[in-house]
């Protein structure tokens, strides 16, 4: 764990911190599932589709955080005519949808962690910016016995960095926001957090860096899904 872009010692000032929190929101992609390599698949095929050039695993990584419908308008070729964007988002989606699988799995430590904290009788959630069906099956799949809702990108809710997944978590769940923290990987998870009024923890396994969450406003980073339990 660090803080600031310097090495620390867990302390007994951060198990303080750490005891008071009763609801935990979690990030999906990079902070939860290793979803890179599936997205870049479904990103290539779309590409691949329209005869454009494909991405590469890092573009990828670089380009997710704000949404699919954004990771394809930064995929396609700088110029692209709004129509054939809208029909290679709707080819990525198709294809995703059915190959968000292949590959994709939770990070190392993470369901150990998620069964510790629910053990604890700590209210766990996630939100993402991924669309609601894909966020769905992969919660099914990976986290049904852990998480008690899972938000993703549908009507009526703005994406993040808008505070909206967040407060449609702590209404339905009728917790106390006061005790609930945000974990992501990202900067747009950091403004979903201070929009969100909550603290955020930054997860370094995930798809950006320390020093670019430093930059980005990260004042609290761990290296290890483990540091969330004591």
């Amino acid at each position: 764990m660090s803080f600031l872009n310097q090495e620390v010692t867990l302390g007994e000032a951060y198990f303080n911190e750490m005891r008071q929190y009763k609801t935990y929101i979690f990030d999906l992609d990079g902070t939860l599932l290793d979803t890179l390599q599936d997205l870049t698949n479904s990103v290539n095929y779309a590409l691949r589709f329209f005869d454009m050039p494909e991405r590469t695993r890092d573009e990828v990584r670089q380009f997710v955080g704000n949404g699919v419908r954004l990771l394809i308008e930064r995929a396609v070729p700088t110029g692209t005519k709004d129509g054939i964007t809208i029909k290679v988002f709707e080819t990525f989606r198709n294809h995703y949808l059915e190959h968000s699988l292949d590959n994709t799995k939770p990070y190392e430590g993470i369901i150990e962690t998620l069964a510790e904290l629910k053990r604890r009788s700590c209210n766990l959630a996630i939100v993402s910016n991924k669309l609601q069906p894909a966020v769905t099956e992969l919660n099914n799949r990976f986290f049904s016995q852990y998480i008690d809702i899972a938000v993703g990108e549908r009507i009526g809710i703005r994406r993040k960095p808008a505070p909206d997944m967040v407060n449609t978590v702590i209404k339905e769940l009728g917790v106390d926001a006061d005790n609930a923290v945000y974990i992501g990987d990202s900067d747009v998870d950091i403004q979903t957090a201070t929009n969100s009024n909550l603290p955020c923890i930054n997860v370094l396994w995930g798809f950006r860096d320390e020093k670019f969450l430093v930059q980005h406003g990260a004042t609290t980073l761990i290296s290890s899904p483990k540091d969330l339990i004591f």
